[in-house]
């Protein structure tokens, strides 16, 4: 009876961490997805002013 008590307390044990470990892994995928996914948005272009900094008012 000692001994079934003992197996079935490992392999609860064993079930927690192979679940951590599936756990892990979609965690891992999923943080690297969501990166992939940043850097393919475009960067955003900030618009140029249509004559500041290349016109130079000189009249007095």
């Amino acid at each position: 009876m000692e001994i079934n008590s003992l197996m079935s307390s490992q392999l609860m044990e064993l079930q927690q961490t192979v679940q951590s470990s599936v756990m892990q892994s979609a965690l891992n995928l999923n943080t690297s997805a969501a990166i992939e996914l940043l850097q393919d948005i475009p960067q955003q272009q900030v618009p140029t002013h249509p004559y500041k900094g290349s016109i130079i008012d000189v009249s007095i």
